[in-house]
């Protein structure tokens, strides 16, 4: 299983402590992009990717939770995403052109969900898309509580994508910590997003063992 812990809760005054963290001991730096209008919070832009890409020395995942995410993805490619997602209930009816737009930049492409959006609504997509991001809580606010409906739709994502023969990989966001990593990996997730069980630790490095052991 894949560790990709959440700047979102990285102490941003050691900010390169907190990159040497994930390059020295996750897989994949997770980045959530927030406008103030599809959530209602504001994280940071591309003066901080564009940093964290300088010293990341893993891949990073950028989440946008934003409207119009089409206008943004080729500044986010060049800033050196490694992976985009999307939200599903920004794009709608140009989810197909959002998603090849991430792929012209040679960039994976990932299809995001809300907790209150069936997994249905995105089956179409499984086929194009390199990953599906889970949200496991409300996106806007990191801290949350996981919300336990959450198992049976990474079940119902895994199943559809085995069916039609996809390797997209499942990815998990929202109150994830070692408590329940182990049973979302039996449920089938492939990358755990976490935030403050990484940052906010003791031990960041033995807390992200102790997700990855589950």
């Amino acid at each position: 299983m894949l560790i990709a812990p959440s700047l979102l809760a990285a102490d941003f005054l050691h900010l390169s402590k907190e990159v040497e963290t994930v390059n020295a001991h996750a897989d994949i730096f997770h980045l959530d992009i927030m406008d103030g209008t599809f959530v209602p919070n504001i994280s940071f832009g591309f003066p901080v990717v564009e940093a964290v890409a300088r010293e990341a020395r893993k891949p990073m995942d950028v989440h946008l939770m934003i409207v119009h995410p089409e206008k943004y993805v080729e500044r986010f490619a060049k800033a050196g995403a490694a992976m985009i997602s999307f939200h599903y209930e920004a794009a709608l009816d140009e989810t197909d052109t959002v998603i090849d737009l991430i792929h012209s930049f040679g960039v994976k492409a990932g299809i995001v969900i809300n907790p209150d959006c069936p997994v249905e609504k995105i089956f179409p997509y499984l086929g194009k898309v390199d990953y599906v991001l889970l949200m496991s809580v409300f996106a806007g606010f990191g801290g949350q509580k996981f919300i336990e409906d959450t198992y049976a739709r990474i079940r119902a994502v895994k199943a559809e994508l085995k069916r039609i023969g996809s390797p997209a990989l499942v990815e998990v966001d929202g109150g994830v910590s070692p408590k329940n990593a182990g049973r979302l990996a039996k449920a089938g997730v492939d990358i755990l997003v976490a935030g403050s069980a990484v940052f906010r630790a003791e031990d960041p490095a033995a807390a992200v063992a102790a997700l990855r052991e589950g």
